[in-house]
């Protein structure tokens, strides 16, 4: 008996002097779609902005920024291990909030980018979303789970009823903004429409596309274009590499209110350095109805939504159940 209470004892003191788990060293980091939406996250990585902020908190951090993009695909991500950190729309992410609530616990980090979108096409007898004729295409970053994709069942829902609300999804299909902009522009006939955003709309509307709804009518104001998430596990493991890469989002925030130039070469260079002129992206981020900011905008407004369709089954009461730190990143709705 003696014997075995000694044991139980040396047990006891080695779990309460084991150290605790190390926190990550490397962080992966999906880049996004593209455009002005992703734009702090190159900042980040051009600047070493969180491998900075890692070292003021004693981390030695390195990030592994991968250039894969689309809703679907950072999911996956996410949810395979692969990546730490994702960005999306608030729309994938409440879809995946929803489906891990209880076994993976994803959550919104803060909200990362208010922009809105455009729906642009050069058809000629497109004058209106209701014009869609049956061979008609839409290209969105993801169907079922993108932005424009959710914007588009809103409104059918709002001028027709509830019957009506999938009414547009036929119409879409899945490919990246600069893929997009080219079929616009060179007249493809599969490709009609394209719901853009900075700096892919104006690019189209400089090349004779129009605009034929967008989200910023549909939601009735402003709403969060790009967010970023990931999971309590890593949240709870990683302390440290947690609250670095968010004061690297903030740095990021500041440097492109900055200096609208130096973001402009950032982002041409993550573009492939073709295409537009660095002026001419400083102008665009002038813009105001382009926002960087943590506080979430919509976001509430896009789960009563998906959650009244089907598409959530989890509603949310707040957006405390959404984020990690509603307070520390200024509130929202």
């Amino acid at each position: 008996m003696r014997k075995t209470i000694a044991c139980l004892a040396v047990g006891a003191m080695a779990l309460m002097t084991a150290p605790a788990q190390a926190e990550k060293t490397e962080l992966r980091v999906p880049l996004g779609a593209g455009g002005f939406g992703f734009l702090p996250l190159h900042m980040m990585k051009k600047h070493q902005l969180v491998e900075k902020e890692a070292e003021k908190l004693g981390l030695k951090l390195t990030v592994n920024y991968a250039n894969i993009g689309g809703p679907s695909v950072m999911n996956d991500a996410l949810l395979s291990g692969s990546a730490d950190f994702i960005s999306a729309g608030p729309p994938a992410f409440l879809i995946l909030w929803d489906r891990t609530k209880g076994r993976g616990d994803v959550m919104g980090v803060a909200a990362m980018s208010t922009i809105p979108m455009y729906l642009n096409t050069k058809a000629e007898h497109l004058t209106k979303i209701e014009d869609l004729k049956a061979d008609d295409k839409i290209a969105v970053t993801a169907i079922k789970v993108s932005i424009p994709a959710i914007i588009m069942q809103m409104y059918a829902r709002q001028k027709e009823g509830a019957d009506a609300t999938f009414k547009y999804d036929k119409y879409t299909v899945s490919m990246t903004h600069p893929d997009a902009v080219v079929a616009i522009l060179s007249g493809n006939k599969q490709v009609t429409a394209h719901y853009a955003s900075a700096p892919f709309h104006q690019r189209e509307l400089k090349e004779g596309a129009r605009t034929i709804q967008n989200t910023n009518d549909v939601m009735g104001g402003p709403q969060t274009f790009t967010m970023i998430s990931t999971t309590k596990k890593f949240r709870d493991e990683n302390p440290k590499g947690y609250a670095a890469f968010v004061s690297a989002l903030k740095v990021a925030f500041e440097m492109i209110q900055k200096d609208k130039k130096g973001a402009a070469e950032v982002l041409l260079e993550s573009m492939g350095g073709k295409g537009w002129d660095v002026a001419e992206l400083a102008t665009m981020l002038e813009d105001k109805d382009t926002k960087y900011t943590t506080m979430p905008e919509g976001v509430m407004k896009y789960a009563e939504f998906m959650n009244a369709i089907g598409t959530l089954k989890n509603k949310p009461a707040s957006l405390d159940d959404l984020f990690f730190d509603v307070k520390g990143i200024g509130g929202g709705n």
